[in-house]
């Protein structure tokens, strides 16, 4: 695998970095920009007091860059961010993502339990995303999506369906290269994490769920589950952060650094995710891909939210058996949609119901397909039923 040259430049008492925008063994160099170096900030309260009411104000985020040697790691990541994704790779983990030692946070002195912002960079992208997670936020948001899938800017305008066989599963995932990617999830923060475009990114699909439906940005947001299922009702918060990295004026980002730290401390962590696909070689300032290796690229038109949203659940099966579970289609009983006999609704996070409000946000398939991919859900709500 070739690694990219890099040169560094000082400014303002940081570093950034210069990252080939094409192949693994390009000479091209330009200025890396990181989304967190200016941001304006928008700023919502998601107090579940006052969840329909938001505020918003503008104003100028510069993150601090007199700690040298944060700087220096936060470089290597970029190094590295570019070298993976230069060369179609998904990292030393296989899973698009790996651990970066502890949480390194900013801009949280005022942010309350329960709040949280969504960030512009200076190119109007989205940039650093910060939430002060609580347990009743996670209660809340069990059983189905809370919203609907914001387009990130610059969004791409074409969003190809394409085939990735993964090398760490030797599974093949075909459907749509981009999801409309959280920053900080709906399995976390809710309805909330649907109030800003800041808070999604245009990422791959195994930036999303990685190759195994746990790695990529899961993987993060799995640790934070984890925290809260192993704390029930606790009062412990949780500061969680994510900054998306771009090189130069890229509009997709080469990965994100993910933040994550308790208030008791027994969760600190830094992890880094990488946003590539293992053979196809993408533009990050277009979004298109260039090239595959292995696999063919059929461009289609950006996808309405409500498909993307089906995509963004898991679907790594082969396209034999899902064609098979799309020709036994659901029946309508008031404001719900019932799966017929042996068909099941999968949820985003993996578990799948045999009754849900809004079809959309589900993906329709076998039982026996979905019970090698998801759990069947123990207790249903407003929106889904097991």
């Amino acid at each position: 695998m070739g690694i990219v040259p890099l040169a560094v430049v000082s400014l303002f008492g940081f570093s950034v970095y210069a990252g080939a925008l094409t192949s693994s063994n390009s000479d091209n160099k330009s200025d890396t920009a990181l989304s967190s170096s200016y941001s304006s900030s928008i700023s919502k309260n998601s107090s579940k007091n006052n969840s329909t009411s938001s505020s918003s104000e503008i104003d100028k985020a510069v993150v601090s860059s007199s700690n040298s040697s944060t700087t220096a790691s936060t470089n290597d990541i970029l190094e590295k961010l570019n070298e993976y994704t230069n060369a179609k790779s998904a990292g030393p983990t296989k899973n698009y993502y790996w651990e970066n030692g502890t949480a390194r946070l900013s801009g949280f002195e005022a942010i309350k339990a329960g709040e949280y912002n969504f960030n512009a960079d200076d190119k109007g992208r989205s940039g650093v995303a910060r939430a002060v997670l609580t347990y009743s936020q996670y209660e809340a948001s069990k059983g189905s999506r809370q919203g609907q899938p914001l387009d990130p800017p610059a969004w791409p305008s074409s969003n190809p369906k394409i085939a990735i066989t993964f090398s760490l599963t030797e599974r093949t995932y075909h459907g749509y290269l981009y999801n409309r990617s959280h920053s900080i999830a709906d399995s976390m923060l809710g309805e909330g994490s649907y109030t800003s475009k800041y808070n999604f990114s245009t990422g791959t699909r195994s930036q999303n769920v990685g190759a195994n439906q746990n790695g990529g940005m899961r993987y993060a947001e799995e640790l934070a589950e984890n925290f809260w299922k192993a704390n029930p009702n606790t009062s412990s918060t949780i500061d969680y952060q994510t900054t998306p990295v771009y090189n130069a004026n890229e509009t997709i980002p080469r990965g994100s650094i993910v933040d994550i730290k308790s208030s008791d401390n027994t969760l600190n962590i830094e992890v880094i995710v990488i946003n590539s696909a293992e053979g196809l070689e993408i533009d990050y300032t277009s979004g298109t891909p260039i090239s595959s290796t292995s696999q063919s690229v059929q461009s289609v038109a950006s996808e309405p939210s409500s498909s993307e949203t089906i995509q963004k659940a898991p679907a790594v099966t082969e396209p034999s058996s899902q064609a098979t579970a799309s020709e036994k289609s659901y029946t309508a009983n008031g404001e719900w949609s019932v799966a017929s006999p042996g068909m099941v609704f999968v949820s985003d996070s993996n578990k799948y119901y045999s009754s849900v409000t809004n079809p959309a946000n589900y993906r329709y398939m076998t039982q026996a397909e979905a019970s090698s991919i998801a759990q069947p859900a123990t207790r249903g709500n407003q929106y889904a039923r097991p």
